[in-house]
């Protein structure tokens, strides 16, 4: 069974730099690509970050140059490094993996970014 857990979430103000975690269970983790999605009130869920097996990555524009998405194969972990946050990257953040089962999602983790 598919399992994504994130971890991390919060209040944070803005400028702050939290990092989110998502750890995996039921798959070859190592394997298989993993990205990061959010989804803000009233919007559709788009894609923040990804990370292939390879490690290769690609980010949203809006995140590009402060946000950092890393894997641990050893951990079955996918990060995000969220840097100088913004109000409007308050959301819900949610990891997801392709395997050729499925795409599989975690439960989310809230973010918000206020003062």
């Amino acid at each position: 069974q598919v399992q994504l857990v994130e971890s991390g979430g919060g209040l944070v103000q803005p400028g702050g730099s939290p990092r989110l975690s998502c750890a995996a269970s039921g798959i070859i983790f190592s394997r298989y690509p993993m990205g990061w999605y959010r989804q803000a009130p009233g919007k559709q869920r788009e894609l923040v970050a990804g990370i292939t097996s390879g490690d290769y990555t690609n980010y949203a524009d809006s995140v590009k140059g402060r946000f950092t998405i890393s894997r641990d194969n050893a951990k079955n972990t996918v990060y995000l490094q969220m840097n100088s946050l913004k109000p409007e990257d308050t959301a819900v953040y949610y990891c997801n993996t392709l395997i050729p089962s499925g795409a599989y999602w975690g439960q989310g983790t809230q973010v918000t970014v206020s003062s």
